[in-house]
Formats: C-alpha cells, structure tokens, sequence
C-alpha cells in the first residue's frame, strides 16, 4: 500500500449537511476501495485564485490515506462524477 493525499473542494453552495455528505461519502469511498484513512482535516472556506465554474469560493478537505494504486484510480474516477465536488486531485507522497 501507497500513502496519498487527496485535496478537494466541495461547492460553497453546499449546506453544511450537504458538505458533511460529501466528506463521509468519500470516507466511505476510500474504505470500501480496501484503503486506510490517517486523517482528515477541513481547512474551511477559502477564495480560490481565479473563478471555478462562475464561483469564487469553497470548502478545502484534505485526507491522507494508505492505498493500492488501483483503489486510487477508482477513487479518482467516482470524484470526478460526485455532486458539490468541485475540483479533486490525489497525489502519491
């Protein structure tokens, strides 16, 4: 197994129930995959630095977690189709 980093940003029109959906739904995500979670921290609300589909601000979610590179990939692809995720990116440390 790989250590990853996973950053993403859900959509600052998300209620803060929606926002918690999201976050346990890509714990969920991780373990089911066969991957271990070290952590997860929520960095809040932050500008971005040039808009994002006509929006100027978001939700930062950071999780570090233990992988194999094909539970990654399927990490990646389920991301990219999920509601309020505005922008992923998964990098091996």
């Amino acid at each position: 197994m790989n250590k990853y980093e996973l950053l993403y940003i859900i959509s600052a029109s998300a209620t803060e129930e929606q926002r918690e959906g999201v976050i346990e739904k890509v714990k969920a995500l991780i373990e089911k995959n066969g991957g271990e979670i070290a952590g997860t921290d929520k960095w809040g609300m932050k500008k971005f630095a040039y808009p994002i589909d006509f929006k100027n601000e978001g939700f930062y979610v950071l999780v570090n977690f233990n992988a194999n590179p094909e539970a990654v990939a399927v990490i990646n692809n389920t991301m990219n189709i999920t509601e309020n995720v505005v922008r992923q990116m998964i990098i091996k440390k």
